[in-house]
């Protein structure tokens, strides 16, 4: 667990009971950041959220002051979701859950849509590099993707 001057709690998920915030979170990233998301796609993911990708990861939560603001999801080592409220972008929350999962859930690498260019700056400046890339989607979509690893110090 990390703590700091400005009440930054990342902790373990919780379950179901809070799949509704999360999902909430999502929304106001998702809708911050992924702009080229066709609106059929946006509302397609949202609605399998609950049902099938919470389950197939391990959730950790961001809480500032007490509020849940962002979140990540793991599987293998592979940070398979990062969102951060739009509310409190830019403030430390998403290098915190990141920190956190590659040092407790050794978290090696991601994949970033190439048109988030935010996304991708974000993993590139904290030790993430390029290793691959693909024209489609993890689910057979139009949107290409930047495979990446992170890169360990000579």
């Amino acid at each position: 667990m990390r703590e700091g001057a400005a009440q930054l709690n990342i902790r373990a998920g919780r379950g179901p009971q809070e799949h509704e915030a999360l999902i909430e979170i999502w929304r106001s990233a998702v809708r911050a950041t992924h702009d080229f998301l066709d609106e059929s796609d946006f509302a397609r993911i949202e609605s399998h959220l609950a049902s099938d990708y919470f389950p197939a990861v391990t959730l950790t939560v961001a809480e500032k002051n007490g509020r849940r603001v962002g979140f990540a999801g793991v599987r293998d080592g592979a940070l398979e979701m990062l969102f951060v409220s739009d509310a409190v972008r830019g403030e430390g929350v998403g290098s915190a859950l990141l920190a956190e999962v590659i040092e407790n859930q050794a978290v090696s690498k991601v994949d970033v849509n190439e048109q988030n260019s935010g996304a991708l700056g974000f993993y590139l400046s904290r030790g993430f590099a390029q290793i691959g890339r693909s024209e489609l989607d993890g689910d057979g979509r139009p949107y290409p993707t930047i495979h990446m690893a992170l890169q360990t110090a000579p």
